[in-house]
Formats: C-alpha cells, structure tokens, sequence
C-alpha cells in the first residue's frame, strides 16, 4: 500500500510538471490572438479543435468519455472552465507572470478550503508557506496604487474558481476518466463562449483596436493571422490539461496544486523566449518566494502523509 501511494506521488509530480511546460509555452500565445480575435470566439473554435482530439483519444483506448456521475463532472467542468476564460482574458492587458501571479492564488485557496471546509489539519508550516507564498504572489504582481486597475483581479477570481474546480477534482471525480472531464471542460468553454456572444452581439459595445478588445469582440472572420496559434492551444491544451487532470486524480489537491507553481519558471522564460518579455528584480524576488513556499507545502504535505 505504502509503495502505491508513493508511485501515485511520483506520477502526479510528473504529470503535473509535464503539464506546466506545455502550458507555460502555449499559453504565451493568448497575447497574439488578442490582437484580432474575439475571446469568445477563441473558446469556441478552440473547443472545436480540441473536442475531436479527445474523441480520437478515446477510441484508442485511453479513457471513457461518457462520465460516471455526470453532476459531479459538470459542476467540476463549469469551474474549471469559468476559471480559463478569466485567465485567458486577463493575458490580453498583462504580461504571463503578472496573470500567472493572479491565477496562482488557487492553491492558497485550496489549503483554505482543505482547512476550513473540508476540515482537514494541515499544520502550522504549510500555514506560514501560504502565507510566504502570498507575499510572493504580491511582489510578482507588483502593481501600485496608481497604476491598479480592476481588470487586474481577472486573474485572482479566476484563481478561485479554479481552486474550487481542484478541490472537485480529488472530491468528487476522483474515478472518473481523464478524457471525460476534459471533454466536459471543452463543453462548457464552447457554451460559454457562444452565449457571451450573443450578449456581446446584443449590447454591441464600441470595440477598442488591439488586445484591449478582447473582450469585447463579437465574431471575426477570417483569422488569418492567427489561426495557427488558435489550432496550437487547442493541441496544447487537450495535453497540457489532460496532465494536469490526471495529476489530480492521483495526488493529494493540497500538495499537487503546489507544483503548479512550476509554470512561474516556464511561462515567464517562455514569454521571454518567443515575446521578448522580462521579469523584473521585485518579481523574480516574488518568484523565488513561491518557489520556497512550494518546497514547504511539499516536503510537509509528505510528511504528514506518510
């Protein structure tokens, strides 16, 4: 039993990993598409690319696509879904680090939520480690008084929602299959897409040029020039997620949620490497701190489960 669980451990780590390198990269390219496609238009020709693929997937053999408790994946699917587009809409103002930074309070909300919700103990360091993490988090933002804008807490909410999703993940869909989870994902990303343009097409907002409107875009066609990058995500993702699914399935949601914040090493260099983005003194002080924090929870989350 004991050498099960250590080699759940070790899969969930990687797999969680693996999952953060290709997100890290793909998820840079959210920048480019903002500049002519509409985020909702994004999620749904997104969500047609990838469904195909995670069909394929199943019909060679690697996992069901017809839910065991379809309430549970829907509830779970519908956060997990809701969280991405808050995500993806803050990358069109702010550079992958600062997003990352606001989409990366999950896991002190989800150490909150074990505490608190599920009543389970979770120690005085992994309390402190929370704590360092969120003053990493903070320096990684690193916005003033004077430049904040509301548009920057896209990303936090989307770091709750995306907590709660994590924690429905171990909970309540712990035996179901990868593939179905994910397809129900991609489901609801279309669906929420379609209906935000509608209201979109109905409110008929005035549109900025640029990424600024993102948002606030109804259809554009074609896409010419980023279409490649719409079809790279959709590959990207059904791996990338379908890793990070798994991870959760096999770990512990209050230690694996911590090796997401691997994606601050592999987003940041990747945004330099394609987009020329930097990372400042103050953030990379930032970054180290979460990195440290992770390092806690882990070693401690091992600790007391072992």
């Amino acid at each position: 039993m004991r050498h099960s669980l250590d080699t759940n451990g070790r899969s969930a780590a990687f797999s969680m990993l693996l999952a953060m390198v290709i997100i890290g990269c793909i998820d840079n390219y959210i920048a480019m598409i903002a500049n002519q496609a509409s985020l909702w238009q994004f999620q749904i020709v997104r969500a047609l690319m990838a469904i195909p693929l995670v069909v394929l997937g199943s019909i060679v053999g690697l996992g069901t696509l017809w839910p065991k408790r379809l309430w549970a994946v829907a509830v779970r699917s519908g956060l997990m879904a809701l969280a991405m587009i808050f995500y993806f809409g803050a990358l069109a103002f702010m550079p992958i680090a600062q997003a990352l930074a606001g989409l990366f309070t999950s896991p002190i909300f989800v150490l909150l939520i074990t505490a608190f919700i599920l009543k389970q103990s979770v120690g005085p360091m992994r309390v402190f480690a929370v704590a360092l993490g969120f003053v990493g988090i903070v320096l990684v933002l690193n916005t003033g008084l004077d430049s904040f804008r509301i548009i920057s807490l896209l990303p936090v909410l989307g770091g709750f929602l995306y907590a709660l999703g994590a924690v429905a993940t171990r909970q309540l869909c712990e035996e179901e299959s990868t593939l179905s989870m994910l397809l129900m994902m991609l489901i609801f990303q279309g669906l929420i897409g379609t209906a935000a343009l509608i209201v979109v097409g109905v409110i008929d907002p005035v549109v900025p040029a640029g990424a600024e409107g993102f948002m606030l875009r109804s259809w554009v066609w074609p896409l010419d020039q980023v279409f490649h990058l719409i079809v790279l995500q959709a590959v990207g993702s059904v791996i990338g997620v379908g890793f990070l699914i798994r991870s959760y399935q096999l770990g512990d949601a209050s230690y694996v949620s911590v090796l997401e914040y691997s994606v601050f090493i592999f987003g940041p260099f990747f945004g330099w490497v394609l987009l020329g983005q930097t990372v400042g003194g103050v953030q990379m002080i930032g970054i180290a701190l979460v990195a440290l924090a992770g390092i806690i929870i882990a070693l401690r989350s091992a600790k007391s489960s072992g």
